[in-house]
């Protein structure tokens, strides 16, 4: 975000005629644009924001076919078939947005490296020896190795040759271009609030403004409409991200995860003077769950052990949906869909996954089904391995549902809340979020997620308020910051307790 310009795409004020609308313009949306304004449709994008300004502008931007210790699971799970068909799927992502930038003149900071999912665990080397395994039965070139780049020893790791680290927003708002050039709109500041189905179906905005089009996608990250129930096969994860400057003979050459310590990511990107910025990233948690400064500090002492690093240039949080087995959920939006279209449940993989997505769906919207379109279907159910997860990840939502209600919190007034400090109070029988800012100022909002009544808490970290059950974000002044949730909390009167103005 800092290394690129803001872009200045218009928002949406008067109703249009699409053959394609694509709601969300992060990468799965902006790479279904493209795939479909190639073949001649005309297509129109829907951004909230600012396209590849959400989670798409905070990723750490791997573009692999290693992910963690998938493949593993996905033999046991669904079997070699639908492993090697997962490889494929991915392999074909990555080399996909090696042709594009060639084709398109992209300078995306795109380099060659090996990705490593490694152990400093002996007692977790059994894990990644079968991930080795399975991956190399998938396809991949992948082995075992003990020897890394990493400046400390590893027990074990996979290792896949040539894979991919990029700059995905300088690749996308080329990509972005290079849409208006072949006769798609976007438009920015424009959410999408309803969506009525049909040929032609319609979408529309927040501001009214509705665009009509024969096929609609819905890429906006976490599924903003629940018709498909999506969300009870998808769980909410946020991860934290440190940057620093190092010299460019510390790089570790390469892109490393391990899934030790509540997870750790390595890899470094283009810096300054000829040096390299290392990225780190871990601290796995559910939106809401607290004690985010804490998990910062956690992080950086972390990357202080095991690089030397003293001074820390950015700082950031990514989020991700990971569904109940494993795979993502691309195609139609449910079961009775003719029209509509989603992606969804990248499991932190968003690079690979999204450009996947984006060329899944524009074959299936044209006809052309890829060899791993069934793979991906949101329509599929396998009952035996779902179960579970998605049992515990509705234990979860109704622990909070009803938990979060009960609880009391750290102070009973707004009075007694002290400059950046924030909680949940009862005023007037009902519930508000009330944040006090460093300046003084009381900011009271309810505290009752508009997507589906959960109870917010706050990230003190990053200064907003969090829904625990699905993952949705907004700002202190109730402002949505990230979906499923697309109408912002209602404003309080923190004396009274009462919606402000009546």
């Amino acid at each position: 975000m800092d290394s690129t310009a803001q872009t200045r795409y218009p928002p949406l004020t008067a109703d249009i005629q699409a053959d394609i609308a694509v709601v969300g313009g992060g990468i799965a949306g902006l790479s279904a644009a493209w795939e479909l304004v190639r073949t001649g449709l005309r297509v129109a994008v829907l951004e909230a924001d600012q396209i590849a300004a959400g989670v798409t502008g905070y990723t750490t931007a791997k573009l692999t076919s290693l992910h963690t210790l998938i493949y593993s699971e996905l033999v046991k799970v669904h079997g070699l078939e639908a492993a090697t068909l997962y490889a494929q799927s991915q392999q074909d992502a990555i080399e996909h947005v090696v042709r594009t930038s060639a084709e398109l003149d992209i300078d995306c900071d795109l380099e060659r490296r090996p990705a490593y999912t490694y152990t400093e665990s002996a007692s977790t080397v059994q894990r990644i020896e079968a991930e080795a395994n399975a991956a190399a039965q998938a396809g991949l070139s992948a082995s075992f190795t003990t020897d890394t780049g990493l400046p400390f020893p590893v027990a074990g790791a996979v290792k896949v040759d040539d894979q991919v680290q990029f700059h995905p927003r300088r690749y996308l708002l080329a990509l972005a271009d290079a849409i208006i050039r072949r006769g798609g709109v976007i438009y920015e500041h424009s959410r999408v609030t309803n969506l009525k189905e049909g040929d032609p179906g319609q979408v529309t905005t927040a501001d009214g403004p509705t665009v009509t089009a024969s096929e609609v996608v819905v890429a906006t990250h976490y599924p903003v409409f629940d018709r498909a129930l999506l969300f009870t096969r998808l769980v909410p994860h946020r991860e934290l991200v440190l940057a620093a400057p190092i010299a460019a003979s510390q790089d570790p050459a390469g892109m490393y995860i391990t899934p030790d310590g509540n997870t750790r990511s390595v890899r470094t990107a283009p810096g300054l003077n000829g040096g390299r910025l290392l990225i780190i990233t871990g601290e796995w948690f559910t939106p809401g769950e607290g004690d985010v400064i804490g998990r910062y500090e956690r992080l950086a002492q972390w990357a202080r052990q095991r690089f030397g690093v003293e001074t820390f240039s950015h700082r950031w949080a990514a989020q991700d949906n990971a569904s109940s087995d494993k795979l993502p959920h691309v195609g139609p939006l449910h079961v009775g869909a003719r029209h509509a279209w989603v992606s969804t449940g990248f499991g932190g993989w968003g690079m690979s996954n999204g450009v996947m997505s984006g060329k899944l769906l524009a074959a299936s919207i044209t006809g052309t089904p890829l060899p791993w379109t069934s793979l991906y279907d949101p329509r599929r159910h396998d009952i035996v391995h779902e179960v579970g997860p998605v049992l515990r990840a509705q234990a979860h939502v109704a622990q909070h549902f009803v938990g979060d209600r009960l609880r009391h919190g750290p102070v009973d007034t707004p009075e007694e809340l002290g400059p950046g400090q924030a909680a949940i109070l009862r005023i007037d029988g009902e519930r508000c979020a009330v944040y006090r800012d460093p300046a003084g100022e009381v900011h009271a909002v309810s505290a009752t997620c508009t997507h589906l009544g959960c109870i917010v808490a706050f990230n003190d970290a990053e200064t907003t308020w969090e829904c625990p059950c699905h993952g949705s974000r907004f700002g202190v002044d109730g402002s949505v910051q990230q979906g499923p949730a697309n109408r912002p909390l209602k404003p309080m009167n923190a004396s009274a307790g009462r919606p402000a103005g009546r």
